[in-house]
């Protein structure tokens, strides 16, 4: 397999028709090798409009969603960043090399592992890989940007509390078959505003507790 031809294409036939077309993205997704956080088994499958299948029945997303993600995120370089599912690792890289720093989480000691020697072994030393529950929030620290990698049935409250004002979360929102990709941004204290973003299927967020700790 020609891996720069593979990730060109990924880029032009899949990513810039999804409308990404922020240069910056770009640019970086051809920096970011994808194949290097990918299971071995899936190695030549990294380019391709799926789901990789991940430990423990987990998936990392398509690459035009992570793309798509990570442009309407707009990441500053002196923002902090949350990532709800740690998963392979690869879109914490993405988010680190935009960010000032990031904190991944994974329910998966499996995947905490593997995400973390990914990190590591591409050089990424502003991610830090968390093991534990971060569904209804991580510690108590404000963040710039919270990214959650998988899907929940409604926002959980507690991760918007999470939110710095002027802060934005992706989530993908719902049940199967469809869920809705939502940006919120903590416009005050008090306030959000969400867009929908697009629809699409994510696997679920492990370790989501009962709908009534949610906002619908």
């Amino acid at each position: 397999m020609d891996i720069e031809k593979s990730r060109f294409n990924m880029i032009e036939q899949q990513i810039r028709p999804w409308d990404v077309l922020d240069l910056d993205v770009l640019d970086l997704l051809a920096v970011v090798k994808r194949e290097q956080y990918v299971p071995e088994a899936y190695r030549a499958l990294a380019f391709v409009d799926m789901e990789i299948p991940l430990p423990g029945g987990r998936n990392m997303l398509p690459p035009r969603v992570e793309a798509r993600v990570l442009q309407e995120l707009a990441v500053r370089k002196h923002e902090d960043v949350l990532e709800v599912g740690a998963g392979s690792g690869y879109m914490a890289a993405l988010l680190a090399h935009r960010g000032r720093h990031v904190t991944t989480v994974d329910i998966a000691p499996e995947l905490v592992a593997f995400a973390r020697d990914n990190l590591a072994r591409n050089g990424v030393t502003n991610a830090d890989v968390a093991e534990g529950n971060a569904a209804l929030g991580w510690g108590n620290s404000l963040y710039d940007v919270i990214c959650v990698s998988g899907s929940v049935p409604a926002v959980p409250e507690s991760l918007l509390m999470q939110l710095k004002v002027g802060g934005r979360m992706s989530i993908f929102v719902g049940g199967a078959p469809v869920m809705e990709a939502q940006l919120i941004t903590r416009v005050s204290e008090a306030e959000f505003q969400t867009r929908n973003l697009f629809e699409t299927y994510v696997t679920p967020l492990a370790g989501v507790p009962a709908p009534s700790q949610f906002r619908f």
